[in-house]
Formats: structure tokens, sequence, C-alpha cells
């Protein structure tokens, strides 16, 4: 059986955090803009500090930025005052995190930071804080109480800090005009680089691509299409240009139709003016334009003609473990 008390509280921390980002709203002006420029300009790297939680944010906000376009990185602060200091350049904007604005590992940070010229934007739950006012943007990220029932636990002002940071790297990606190509190139591995590859290098080609020429016998067809396990089959003329595709459907119709579907050559049985994607395309477009059409498989073609390249397959796109 639910234990009320526990979802009560469970759904305690959900509103007060779900509050504290909601405050933020309001407070988004100019000092937000100033931040948002400051990490545009940067000519240097994006370096994140904080102590303890704060840290942990800082390393989210960190690869958020790097995985969008803006090199950063996160520096424990206890370690830089014992030697990583030698990380920070006069072209490099430092982010500081501390909810109270006095964390000492961070204050003893300020020193170098200006001596060296480096510009600063702290984050802070304290606008009136030491680190706050040696800043060149502080931005707000105050909340007026915290999830955690001793209203102790860093909990809705880290979650507030987080959505800053958030906001930053989202801004920052469209300011700078970050498209979904280059957010491929960082992205080589796991689902979404694969989803952001080019279909040329995820497509069926050369002697795995299914590929018959409009005079071919229905037997033949038939096989090239159980061969090559894609449940359809290019249809070209001479030269490789495509004339139309067959797929398991139509030979499933012509069997209906006909009484003999083996008299047929690919022609007869072949849907004319198959959608196509050229080389360049994302796979992220490829699978949207299958799922729209209902289909699952497309015909990349080169760029400028109608010649079959190859053939990308929805089962190419995502694992059969994501169906």
């Amino acid at each position: 059986m639910a234990n009320p008390a526990l979802l009560a509280l469970a759904r305690r921390v959900f509103e007060t955090e779900a509050a504290a980002i909601l405050a933020l709203i309001d407070r988004l002006d100019e000092r937000f803009e100033r931040a948002v420029q400051l990490l545009r300009e940067c000519r240097g790297r994006v370096i994140l500090t904080g102590m303890g939680k704060s840290g942990i944010i800082c390393r989210k906000i960190a690869a958020t930025l790097t995985s969008t376009g803006t090199p950063a990185f996160f520096l424990h602060p206890a370690e830089a005052i014992h030697g990583d200091l030698g990380v920070i350049q006069s072209n490099d904007v430092i982010v500081a995190l501390s909810h109270t604005g006095e964390t000492d590992e961070i204050l003893r940070l300020l020193e170098t930071i200006r001596r060296l010229g480096a510009k600063l934007v702290a984050i802070t739950g304290r606008p009136t804080s030491t680190l706050a006012q040696a800043a060149d943007v502080a931005l707000d990220g105050s909340v007026a109480e915290e999830a955690c029932p001793l209203n102790l636990v860093p909990t809705a002002s880290t979650t507030a800090a987080l959505a800053i940071g958030d906001a930053l790297a989202m801004t920052l990606l469209v300011e700078k005009g970050f498209r979904q190509e280059d957010y491929a190139n960082l992205h080589p591995g796991g689902q979404i680089g694969k989803r952001l590859m080019r279909v040329e290098a995820l497509m069926h080609a050369g002697r795995q691509c299914p590929i018959v020429k409009a005079d071919t016998r229905m037997r033949d067809v038939i096989y090239e299409m159980s061969s090559k396990q894609l449940g359809m089959t290019c249809v070209v003329d001479g030269g490789d240009v495509l004339l139309g595709i067959i797929t398991d459907g139509d030979l499933r119709r012509q069997m209906e139709r006909t009484a003999d579907v083996l008299t047929l050559a690919a022609a007869d049985a072949m849907t004319r003016a198959p959608v196509t994607v050229s080389r360049a395309t994302l796979a992220v477009e490829a699978l949207t334009i299958m799922e729209q059409r209902k289909i699952t498989s497309i015909v990349v073609v080169e760029d400028g003609s109608r010649q079959v390249a190859g053939v990308v397959h929805v089962h190419d796109l995502w694992p059969t473990e994501m169906f």
C-alpha cells in the first residue's frame, strides 16, 4: 500500500523546486543578457567553479556548454588554490556558483581572476554577497526555501542554479547559430549521435543495396528482396537512375490482382516516383519522413540526380531494442 505521508513529502519537494524555477522568470533582465554576451564573446574557455553540490551542478553546466559548441570545463576551487589556478587565462570567463556568495574557496580565487583580467559571472542566492559584488555580472538564484524538510540540504537552490545554467547554454546556442549538424559532429556516439549522422554513413550501398532493372523478372525481384532483407528493392534503368521501388506490400497487392505474379517484370509492379533523400540528409530527418509517410525504407540518391546511392531502413536509424 502507498504511504500517504511519503507521497505528500515527495509532492512537496516537486512543488518547492518547481516554484523555485518559476520564480526565476520574473528576474530575467539585462544582467542575464550581459552574461550571455560575455560567454558569446569569450575567446578562451568558460570555466565553471563551485564547492560541494554547487560543484556538481557546475560539472553538468560545463558538459552542456561543451556539447553545444562552447568550450567549458570544471575547476575545483580547492584544487585551484593549491596550484590549478594556472589554467585561468585573461581571455577566459569564469562562472562561479555559490548559494551564499561567501564560500571561502571561491572568494580566494577572486584576486587572481581580477589580476589576470578574466571575466566573472556569479550565480548566487545572495545578490549583496561578496561574490556578487566582485562579479562582472551576478545572476540571482535565490530561493524562498529549500525542498529539504529541515531547510538545510541544497535542493531547490541547486535546481535553480542548474536551470540558470541551462538557460545560459540554450540562449548561447541560439546566439551562436548552433545547428543540428554541429551537434552531430560533437556527438558521434550513442543514440543521439546515430540520429544526427548523415544517411550516407548508415545506408546500405553497393552489393548491400537491393536493386533490379525495370525488365527484371519477378522471380529474380523476389530473390533480390529476400537476400537483401530490407523488405523492398529499387527499380532502375540502364544508368542506375531510379524509376520506382517494389515493397513487400506491393507484392501482396499484386498477388491479389494477378493470377500469376511471376509472369510480371519489375516495372509492372513498382511504385513510381518514390520518396528519396540525398546523401547529406541527417538520419533524424530521414526518420521523420519515414514516420510521416508510414514507410520503413527510403532511397538515398546522389545529389542533383535520381541515381541510386543506397537505401536506409528504419532499423538503421534506431536499434531494434528501441521498437
